[in-house]
């Protein structure tokens, strides 16, 4: 019962509200997962902070592996994935259904942000392309509706909602200039 390793409890208790393991995780394994907090501290320390993490951990070649546990680390545990297609109806999912599998290339470029806040709440628009090389524009873009709150001295994506562009839904100028 205490032997899971730091990424199956992390998988395994990722959206479950169980006191019992949370007691266990904060008391008996904060030296085993306090490197990975360490780590990631700086990801979470501001709303721009996060959102860079979340491009991050989103984009990157073949050969790099996905950062499951530092993406994990920048969402809530209760954080949900909705995308919205063409047609305007939401898919929603949790965050482990985002994962890219290896062999694929796929770069997630920021085009611009907008954050509003209000005391521990955040809600950042973020135009962004989708790119298969890192260095090449990409007429695939959307924009995402990101929610974040700040609890324990940190923020949390809460949940995020992605719609691509579109004849139907272009990305306007508001969010593509430079003012």
């Amino acid at each position: 019962m205490f032997s899971l390793s730091p990424a199956k409890y992390l998988k395994t208790n990722r959206y479950e509200q169980n006191n019992f393991y949370s007691n266990w995780h904060n008391f008996s394994c904060n030296s085993v997962f306090g490197q990975i907090t360490q780590e990631y501290a700086e990801d979470v320390n501001s709303v721009d902070a996060v959102i860079n993490a979340y491009y991050d951990v989103v984009s990157g070649s073949s050969s790099e592996p996905w950062e499951f546990e530092r993406d994990k680390f920048i969402h809530s545990k209760i954080a949900l994935i909705t995308r919205l297609d063409e047609n305007g109806r939401a898919e929603s999912h949790r965050l482990e259904a985002e994962y890219i599998p290896m062999g694929l290339y796929f770069y997630e470029k920021e085009l611009k942000r907008i954050v509003i806040k209000y005391g521990n709440i955040a809600q950042v628009w973020s135009a962004f392309e989708i790119r298969t090389d890192p260095n090449t524009e990409s007429p695939i873009r959307g924009v995402n509706s990101i929610q974040l709150h700040h609890e324990n001295g940190r923020w949390w994506i809460d949940s995020w909602t992605c719609e691509m562009e579109s004849e139907k839904s272009p990305v306007v100028t508001e969010f593509l200039s430079n003012e």
